[in-house]
């Protein structure tokens, strides 16, 4: 008889965010995320205890999907992080740091959780509402008609990250790169792709130098030298269009397995020769309708190739799933997936096709017509940094497809969040009554919230410094600086500031500063940003507006969320 185990009964943990443990869980993964954070944020290796592959990174999306959370609120916090991710690709970090700043300062708050949740979500509403004004201070229009903003925000992403190990020459050519691999994928007409822009595929050549990286319209597939040779006809005219024929079926002459049925072969026929004659006659279709080459993504029959190759075809196999997609967009072809289907109607057309070569790799280079397929050539010193680096470029291509949809860019290195901060500070100085009322809070627990909400924001921008350095901020423009840390205590800041963080607005006499999270009057903040201000500035540090303001939002909603847990319940069966 089989035994049966006593079912346990659930835990039910109240109020999960006062409890010492998930303070503390809280407290390492903010350490882990907030050392992440900026140019000179550290690096983290992610292993399993049982051996296996070792990742070094400090991105959000590699950080994140590698980290063992256990508690149900570091997960839903991780999830929300996450989501952010996949939908903007940028402003991971920015989001976990400040959501878990609001968490650390918010819950020993002497507030109770009903009343400390509208007042954040009133701070937040202020802060989009500014971002979204025209009189707001810190974000900059996007002018398409140059590409030096362009330019500055991609720097920004990459140079964001220490483990793509680039040198400033590097990073100006990689930029260089990701900007025109970005306008080749943005379409002639609408609705192309999944957010109406093309693909960029990333070629990847490790264990060579980054300024040997460079980018091609259309789609390179790696080839050996000697299947080229095999596979390439003679001379065609160079002004005829290819027709391209695309299968997702095998083309190997192999007999599908038929399942619970069964395959009934007439006396004296045989089932191989059979298969074979079928794809001889889909091959003489094929050159009949003028095809010149053919496209597989999984093996054609070596009989097939050589009778394809007789007639002048080319014929490639092995594409794999992860090209189909691009494929179809370039050629316009149809996916054949069995050769009794397929028509004139399935096939594409190609502009050109040609071999190159980037030591010590051969590639057949398929160029479309008109489609929005760019094939990007990444090279870096060892699989860690070019594993690091695509997904820098991968970022930076996902910001520039934000800004095109909303041409505005954020203040970086840390001046958006300390000028919101005065903002805030300044707004929120005398609270009309009829807020308090709205809120259903006393002008003591206001400020007490307003003041964590605003110091959690201070923090990110704290964040940046990892060098035991001090960070300050201005009294006029409320923008973030940074000095030394063996700056000796006798000696006036301004012998050691030079520009802020973003690199707009530079040292100046009679300009004030004050430690960050201390205590100071408030003031409103200046904008410092003007066409002359913005185009005189030598790589200024940018962030994108879309991402930020999401991240914003995420970081928020999740807090305030968390905040009002009262129970979790865990199935331990």
């Amino acid at each position: 008889m089989s035994r049966a185990d006593v079912r346990k009964l659930s835990l039910c943990t109240r109020e999960p965010l006062s409890q010492e443990t998930v303070g503390h869980a809280l407290s390492v993964f903010s350490k882990i995320v907030g050392s992440c954070y900026g140019p000179t944020g550290r690096l983290k290796q992610l292993h399993n205890g049982m051996g296996g592959y070792v990742r070094t990174t400090s991105h959000s999306s590699a950080l994140l999907g590698s980290l063992c959370v256990a508690h149900p609120a570091l997960k839903l916090l991780t999830a929300s992080v996450q989501h952010h991710v996949s939908r903007f690709g940028d402003g991971g970090l920015f989001a976990a740091v400040l959501c878990c700043s609001l968490l650390g300062r918010l819950r020993d708050l002497s507030v109770a959780s009903r009343t400390r949740v509208p007042i954040c979500q009133h701070l937040s509403s202020q802060c989009l509402g500014y971002l979204a004004s025209e009189a707001c201070g810190c974000k900059i229009p996007v002018d398409f008609s140059s590409s030096k903003i362009l330019l500055d925000l991609v720097r920004s992403v990459l140079t964001s990250k220490c483990g793509c190990l680039l040198s400033r020459k590097e990073a100006d050519h990689v930029g260089s790169l990701v900007l025109k691999a970005f306008l080749l994928t943005v379409p002639q007409k609408a609705g192309t792709g999944v957010d109406g822009f093309g693909k960029c595929l990333y070629v990847p050549m490790k264990d060579k130098r980054v300024l040997d990286s460079s980018i091609c319209p259309g789609l390179l597939i790696e080839t050996p030298e000697f299947h080229l040779a095999r596979m390439l006809p003679g001379r065609r005219a160079a002004s005829s269009p290819i027709r391209t024929a695309l299968f997702c079926a095998s083309l190997s002459g192999g007999v599908s397995d038929p399942g619970d049925g069964a395959v009934i072969v007439h006396h004296g026929v045989s089932l191989e020769a059979a298969v074979l004659d079928q794809l001889l006659s889909l091959g003489q279709r094929m050159v009949k309708d003028g095809v010149g080459l053919v496209i597989c993504q999984k093996v054609i029959h070596p009989a097939l190739k050589q009778y394809l190759k007789e007639n002048q075809v080319v014929a490639v196999e092995r594409v794999g799933v992860a090209l189909m997609e691009s494929l179809k967009e370039m050629t316009g072809s149809l996916a054949v997936a069995s050769p009794q289907l397929l028509s004139p109607a399935c096939y594409g057309r190609l502009k050109d096709l040609q071999t190159q070569y980037f030591a010590p790799k051969w590639f057949l280079h398929l160029i479309p017509e008109d489609s929005a397929v760019c094939s990007l050539v990444l090279c870096n010193r060892n699989e860690t940094a070019w594993d690091e680096l695509k997904l820098a470029c991968q970022t930076a291509e996902r910001v520039l497809q934000l800004t095109a949809k909303d041409p505005w860019v954020l203040l970086g290195g840390g001046c958006t969040e300390t000028h919101l901060s005065a903002y805030l500070r300044h707004q929120n100085g005398d609270v009309p009554g009829s807020t308090l009322e709205d809120l259903g809070c006393s002008r003591s627990e206001f400020q007490l919230v307003a003041d964590s909400f605003c110091r959690s924001l201070e923090s990110v921008a704290g964040c940046l410094e990892h060098d035991n350095g001090q960070v300050l901020t201005d009294m006029t423009w409320g923008h973030a600086w940074s000095i030394p840390p063996d700056v000796p205590s006798h000696s006036p800041w301004s012998d050691f500031v030079v520009k802020c963080g973003c690199g707009l607005c530079g040292n100046r006499e009679g300009l004030q500063w004050r430690v960050l999270q201390s205590q100071s009057c408030p003031f409103p903040p200046q904008s410092c940003v003007s066409e002359s201000s913005v185009t005189s500035t030598d790589r200024p540090v940018l962030d994108c507006f879309t991402a930020k303001c999401n991240g914003l939002q995420v970081a928020v909603e999740t807090a305030c969320l968390l905040l009002d847990l009262a129970f979790v319940v865990e199935d331990q069966n």
